[in-house]
């Protein structure tokens, strides 16, 4: 379908960045239909995230918040995507850091005094005022994108430090690093294909026509980074919680949402063959 032809529902573009993605091919309602679509990958994973957090009965406001951060990117990014304007680009990059902001408040004032967890607070609640505001007014991209993969950064860094001295427990730890891994991985991937959709977009709009949909939705690769850093950025928000908390004496992993629960069966089995290994050799 000529996307041309379409009127679109929401008007012009107006927001200054614009993806791979042909616009309002599919429907006139939606500009970006698979990246719409995939932007509902963070809602689920957040809304995993409540379900179990309620079905333990541990639902407090502050263990939701990282999960409701989940959910507010997901919908900012389908916002986004599906109308292409200013003020929900600028709502969906607000919401990446109203999701890091407090992971990382959470993991750098872990068993710290309550003088230095006011001033992480204050350090963290100026510049996230700084990035937004400067973001917002001055359309300054870089800002946002150099802070939030600082913050990113910091995150994954000190939760790893983190992992061996709150988890006692070798195969439980073994675990966590395997499962805090994959995350990551998941999450450098989907960065991988978001460049790869950013300098190779008419090969690939070349390719999806050749082929033709629904196969040509595969190559919506933005659509992918999506899927995959939101399996990270749910991996980063349960392990976070899991340390902050205390609540690692029995092994959490087999209750995560899809794919890290396979993945969890895939370590015990390793797990596994290595023990039976160790036994042979006896």
């Amino acid at each position: 379908m000529d996307s041309s032809r379409i009127e679109p529902f929401w008007g012009p573009q107006t927001s200054y960045l614009n993806f791979c993605e042909q616009d309002y091919v599919v429907t006139r309602f939606v500009a970006e239909f698979i990246n719409t679509l995939s932007s509902g990958v963070y809602c689920l994973f957040g809304l995993h995230g409540l379900a179990q957090l309620r079905r333990r009965n541990q639902a407090s406001l502050s263990r939701c918040i990282p999960y409701l951060g989940l959910i507010g990117v997901g919908v900012c990014s389908g916002g986004y995507h599906m109308t292409l304007k200013y003020h929900t680009q600028m709502s969906d990059e607000l919401s990446m850091h109203l999701l890091t902001t407090p992971l990382l408040y959470r993991i750098l004032t872990f068993q710290t005094s309550a003088e230095y967890t006011r001033l992480v607070g204050g350090i963290l609640g100026a510049i996230f005022t700084l990035v937004m505001v400067v973001h917002m007014v001055m359309d300054e991209f870089l800002l946002h994108a150099v802070s939030f993969g600082l913050a990113v950064l910091l995150i994954t860094t000190r939760t790893m430090k983190t992992i061996p001295l709150q988890i006692p427990d070798s195969r439980i730890r073994a675990k966590i690093r395997g499962v805090s891994r994959f995350g990551l991985f998941c999450f450098i991937f989907g960065y991988t294909v978001w460049l790869i959709d950013t300098w190779f977009c008419p090969q690939l709009i070349e390719v999806r026509r050749f082929i033709g949909a629904p196969l040509a939705f595969f190559f919506e690769l933005h659509g992918w980074w999506h899927v995959f850093t939101g399996i990270g950025g749910y991996v980063a928000v349960v392990i976070v919680d899991m340390i902050t908390t205390g609540e690692v004496h029995d092994d959490p992993t087999g209750d995560m949402a899809f794919p890290l629960n396979v993945v969890s069966k895939v370590l015990d089995m390793w797990a596994g063959d290595g023990e039976n290994g160790g036994e042979k050799q006896k």
